[in-house]
């Protein structure tokens, strides 16, 4: 019996913990267009004054990788925060 409410106490507690924890798409910008020499890139901004939720929603994928395509979305973000 002891154990049994030890465990719901704990999982109630896991479970509120949770609900508080926001979620990057709650701190979601409009998306912005960065073009570059490769192509245009689509970036999913997140909070303007932090850029490590930001990545690309959308790039030219046969002349980019993913990384490269999210670095241009987080500089794109410090360029922001820093203007």
């Amino acid at each position: 019996m002891k154990k049994s409410l030890t465990f719901s106490l704990l999982a109630s507690a896991a479970v509120l913990m949770a609900a508080c924890v926001p979620s990057p798409s709650d701190f979601e910008t409009t998306p912005v267009q960065v073009s570059t020499s490769k192509g245009v890139v689509t970036c999913q901004l997140y909070r303007l004054d932090r850029v490590d939720w930001d990545r690309a929603i959308d790039f030219p994928a046969t002349k980019m990788t993913v990384p490269e395509a999210d670095q241009i979305c987080r500089d794109e973000g410090l360029r922001i925060k820093n203007s």
